[in-house]
């Protein structure tokens, strides 16, 4: 996983083997059989290598390939996969939407929509104080 996580992960960085490998302070080569699975990084440099990516020591050791987003125009956008909408109406949320997003149990989410553009969950103190904002004239 490490290895498939590596290479999308630098690959949606526009980074090369090369420029990587520099900032992590190994070879390309190195680089290379990390990506092949050949080798994995010891805790160390995996560190290194998750901040070099800007990503987490968890995101780089177990994140989904449905989950990693390649593009880095897209810095602070997220696919966390999809959910099946239960008998009554309840999604579960996955865990590292869970995570990235500080959701926590007994948090209480807005439900928002738009016929156009489909539905949004939103923190239910931060949509009300932007309402109470937007009421007081900001």
């Amino acid at each position: 996983m490490i290895s498939e996580n590596l290479l999308k992960f630098r690959k949606g960085k526009n980074m090369t083997q090369e420029a990587l490998a520099e900032a992590v302070g190994v070879t390309r080569q190195t680089v290379a059989k990390w990506e092949s699975g050949e080798s994995i990084p010891d805790l160390d440099v995996s560190g290194r290598l998750a901040a070099a990516l800007d990503i987490s020591l968890d995101d780089l050791a177990n994140a989904p390939a449905d989950e990693m987003s390649p593009e880095p125009a897209m810095k602070g956008k997220h696919m966390f996969g999809m959910v099946t909408v239960g008998d009554k109406g309840q999604i579960v949320i996955p865990v590292r939407a869970r995570r990235v997003f500080h959701i926590n149990p007994g948090d209480q989410l807005m439900v928002l929509g738009d016929e156009g553009q489909g539905i949004a969950l939103v923190d239910a103190r931060l949509f009300m104080t932007f309402t109470e904002g937007m009421k007081n004239g900001f």
